[in-house]
């Protein structure tokens, strides 16, 4: 009742109660939010998205306040007692707030970490170094394949590789360039398709390709009405009163559900998408790029747009040139049920969702004739028997799905046909690769792993981004044959045709960027799994949208559970600081980190390792705390 109403202004006067000096103020601060870290980090994401927007957010202001409130009770009540304990901690505080103790046991783990990471550059850049004169691939090839960035593709692509060594792949950021909002059928607004880091430009409505506005009108009709009755089901089955009567009265009817449900034959709910539509329509769905609206809002990507985001995901991908008769767009996405932390399986380029829309956006984008005729006046060219097609990968099972079949002309039926076999080749490859990690038995693999997407306890589908260790922004014919062991992040790039440095510049500052993120979420729930990590997936009730807790109570859980980091019996994640090969000229690096403090703090700072690919294949690495490059390997 003694406190101020203001947030900022109670924290002043705690501050001043408690006889804080300057020295302590920034350790005991943080301490104080620390001790209530997962709610803080909900908070920051709250100040995060309104800064993205313009706007300001004080949340963890008001966290803040109402912790040191705590505090400051706890202080008068036992201000007599405690006060010879509470003044030797002020004086603790001052004198760490004014010299840090040095911790000898900790320069001794830094010094071993150091060199564990250095162990795993080592033997990466000699695998570069041993490739380094591998044939660059020349003319036309039979299909290219653009992925994602992301570790999981490194596997496929190499995989797709070995069968097809006709075909090309290519690494770019898995939103494809398209930052959009995406919403489905039966909704007034959806999740936005592009990273963190931006907001999306454009809204996206999901459509029903072939149906006129009546049939259209029964669908949604149809769908509202399913998700009504589904709602009110599920709440008269888990109210207080009616539970335990559906229970008694229609638990039998559900056994052979159950027992579907229990062995992996069916799936225990539908999947989002899916949610209220019938099989015929789902085939049906498709992006409406056209402009329209929803409501007040417009939809939909204007013609200017349409060339410049063209041109942005081209460029970006350093394909402006020998386009195949056949491009494949390939987005991600992981299929699970009964998994808190599904979205961080699907694509981080993408907002933490899968990214098919992106690519079959980006696909009926590529394939306008306005659009290429466009793009003919900004220096690309692009054949008029070259076909984009957006496509899913799925990570979990290693299908790729192609969609949009009925749009592709019949003179590239063949070449479908032919990527068709490749993919599926490639596929097996792939799945028998990662088989190795998961223990799914010595039977039939293929079963095995699509049973884990149905199956409702399993705690590990898939091992998603663990052992991610390095990023390579450099042509293809630097890693292409070469095993890096699903740990690398591969982005697609050619310095020599990127006029301005705005290429490296969008890399350095973007997928560079979101890539630290991964590594330091995965390096924080390995080192550190109490906490930095979410816990035991098995204990998590989930909070709304917020959050996990680990049990019935205590503070929302940050971080990646124990189960996708460990396999039981030891870490399966090696923590290692993401190791960054960028094939540029040193001084053009140099410049973008002088510009964007951001990430020039990273370098500086060792949360990642910066490295450069010279013009002969040479690697040298950047000191970060002296500046300067280094040659090695």
């Amino acid at each position: 009742a003694t406190l101020p109403e203001d947030p900022a202004t109670t924290i002043e006067w705690v501050i001043d109660e408690l006889g804080l000096g300057e020295a302590a103020l920034d350790g005991y601060l943080h301490k104080a939010l620390g001790s209530v870290a997962g709610w803080a980090a909900y908070a920051r994401y709250l100040g995060w998205k309104s800064e993205l927007d313009g706007e300001e957010d004080g949340t963890v202001t008001e966290l803040l306040a109402i912790r040191l409130a705590w505090d400051y009770a706890l202080f008068t009540l036992q201000a007599e007692q405690k006060r010879a304990a509470w003044q030797a901690a002020l004086q603790t505080m001052n004198e760490a707030g004014r010299a840090p103790a040095v911790n000898q046991d900790r320069v001794i783990d830094a010094i071993l970490q150091g060199a564990f990471e250095a162990a795993y550059r080592r033997r990466l850049v000699a695998k570069l170094n041993a490739n380094s004169d591998a044939p660059e691939a020349a003319g036309r090839m039979a299909v290219q394949a653009a992925f994602c960035i992301d570790v999981r593709s490194e596997v496929y692509r190499r995989a797709l590789e070995s069968v097809a060594p006709r075909a090309q792949t290519i690494g770019f950021a898995g939103f494809f360039g398209f930052p959009i909002e995406y919403v489905s059928i039966g909704q007034s607004s959806g999740p936005a398709q592009c990273p963190v880091l931006l907001n999306p430009k454009f809204v996206i409505k999901e459509g029903i390709a072939g149906a006129d506005e009546d049939e259209s009108t029964e669908v949604l009709g149809l769908r509202l009405l399913r998700r009504r009755a589904a709602k009110a089901w599920k709440s008269f089955k888990s109210s207080a009163v009616s539970s335990f009567v559906y229970v008694e009265t229609a638990g039998l009817a559900f056994a052979g559900k159950l027992v579907g449900d229990a062995t992996g034959l069916t799936r225990p709910v539908s999947h989002p998408s899916a949610d209220g539509l019938d099989d015929e329509v789902l085939k049906r769905i498709v992006p409406v790029v056209e402009e329209g609206a929803l409501g007040v809002r417009k939809t939909g990507i204007p013609q200017a747009d349409r060339v410049a985001l063209a041109e942005g995901a081209l460029r970006g991908m350093s394909l402006t040139k020998d386009f195949a008769r056949l491009v494949l767009l390939t987005g991600h996405g992981s299929t699970m049920v009964n998994n808190a932390h599904a979205a961080g399986y699907d694509c981080g380029a993408c907002g933490g969702h899968p990214g098919d829309a992106n690519a079959r956006i980006a696909a009926e984008v590529l394939n306008d004739p306005g659009v290429r005729s466009a793009l003919r006046f900004r220096g690309i060219s692009i054949p008029e028997d070259t076909w984009f097609v957006g496509c899913l990968h799925d990570t979990t099972t290693d299908e790729i799905t192609i969609f949009d079949r009925d749009s592709i002309p019949d003179s590239h039926a063949g070449d479908v046909e032919q990527a068709e076999s490749w993919l599926a080749e490639a596929s097996r490859i792939a799945r028998r690769e990662r088989a190795t990690t998961l223990n799914v038995g010595t039977g039939d693999v293929d079963e095995s792993i699509a049973r884990r997407t149905r199956d409702w306890s399993q705690v590990r589908p898939e091992w998603g981004l663990a052992r991610n260790a390095a990023f390579i922004a450099a042509r293809r014919d630097h890693t292409r044959s070469v095993d890096l062991e699903g740990r690398v992040f591969l982005h697609d790039y050619d310095w020599t045709t990127d006029e301005g440095w705005k290429v490296l510049e969008l890399i350095m500052t973007a997928p560079m960027v979101v890539a630290s993120w991964i590594n330091l979420q995965y390096y924080g729930s390995a080192v550190n799994r109490e906490a930095f990590g979410s816990g035991n997936k098995t204990l998590h009730n989930v909070v709304g949208t917020l959050g996990v807790l680990e049990g019935n109570g205590g503070d929302l859980r940050v971080g990646l559970p124990s189960q996708a980091v460990h396999d039981g019996r030891q870490l399966f994640h090696e923590p290692v600081r993401l190791n960054v090969f960028i094939e540029a000229p040193t001084r053009q690096i140099d410049a973008i980190l002088e510009k964007h403090d951001n990430v020039r703090e990273l370098v500086d700072n060792g949360w990642i390792h910066l490295l450069a690919i010279g013009e002969q294949g040479e690697i040298q690495l950047r000191d970060a705390s002296e500046g300067h490059w280094t040659r090695i390997g």
